[in-house]
């Protein structure tokens, strides 16, 4: 006769503490990122403010999409038997999430700049060519 030995894992208490903080986290770098960012966005479109901002949430949706996904995959965690480990492997997993995430906010920041220096490099030629004429 097998003798099956139950232990206590905290495992379903570390995902009910880490789905509500990394969402949490993504939803407030976007609210931060995506408000800050209309002054690039209505620059990138001159001055068009309906395209600007259906870009924005377009960009602000693929951003949630992107980031809820990605800690949606690394979520596992494994055999979690004390509080310790419970903290330990929490702050591994928010704290990596939370550098994804900053890396996410710059690349988006890189992408807004881009977007803004490629709308003034346009309009500065073509008011080179209107001066030519």
């Amino acid at each position: 006769m097998a003798l099956t030995v139950l232990t206590t894992t905290y495992n379903f208490s570390v995902y009910m503490i880490y789905l509500p903080i990394v969402i949490s986290l993504t939803v407030l770098v976007s609210q931060f990122l995506f408000k800050n960012s209309k002054a690039f966005m209505i620059d990138i479109f001159h001055q068009k403010k309906d395209i600007a901002m259906a870009t924005n949430s377009l960009f602000k949706i693929g951003f949630y999409l992107l980031n809820i996904g990605f800690a949606l995959c690394i979520i596992e965690f494994f055999q979690i038997e004390s509080i310790e480990r419970l903290v330990v492997a929490l702050s591994k997993k928010i704290g990596g999430f939370s550098i994804y995430l900053g890396i996410m906010m710059l690349l988006n920041l890189l992408l807004f700049l881009k977007g803004r220096k490629h709308a003034l490099n346009k309009e500065n030629q073509i008011k080179n060519e209107n001066i030519d004429l």
